[in-house]
């Protein structure tokens, strides 16, 4: 039998499974995140595990794909577990969850709603914290190779004697 397609773009099945998936994240031990469905986990060296998982949620409301999984999402801010950029990560995790906050939520992590997510993102579009995060995923998050095939990207030519008689045009999506 053959559903109709949901006119509100996301099925109940699909909400569900997200908010239970969001709320279900947990913490292993100190500086140990682990998604609940197991597909990754990450050891954090110099952030906390919580401003982490803020991270890799950010990245998700900032360049939001379903299609790309959660892993590379986190290989796109694991950068910034570094000893360099720790202190103003925590910083700007402060920010975001101070907004959360201010907008009646625990933290932004905990913000249920992506809608309102993007909002408190909005508020703090300006700052430092914000534009490093945004420009560094550009390339992180896209320059991936397990990336490029969702995208309909071949991945570079030159190699393969270039475009002009490859189907340089053959791009569906666009």
């Amino acid at each position: 039998m053959t559903m109709p397609a949901s006119p509100r773009g996301m099925t109940r099945r699909q909400l569900l499974s997200r908010a239970s998936a969001l709320g279900a994240s947990f913490m292993v031990g100190t500086g140990y995140i682990a998604a609940p469905s197991g597909a990754w986990a990450y050891a954090t060296s110099h952030i906390s595990a919580q401003s982490f998982a803020t991270l890799v949620q950010m990245a998700r409301d900032i360049y939001p794909h379903d299609r790309i999984p959660d892993e590379n999402y986190v290989i796109a801010v694991k950068g910034y577990d570094t000893a360099d950029a720790a202190p103003g990560v925590e910083q700007g995790v402060a920010a975001l969850d101070a907004a959360a906050q201010g907008r009646g939520a625990a933290s932004y992590l905990q913000t249920g709603w992506e809608r309102d997510r993007v909002d408190i993102l909005r508020s703090m579009e300006q700052s430092a914290f914000f534009q490093q995060i945004r420009g560094g995923l550009v390339t992180g998050l896209y320059n991936q190779k397990s990336v490029w095939p969702i995208f309909g990207y071949e991945g570079e030519s030159y190699s393969k004697g270039g475009y002009i008689e490859r189907g340089f045009n053959d791009i569906n999506w666009l």
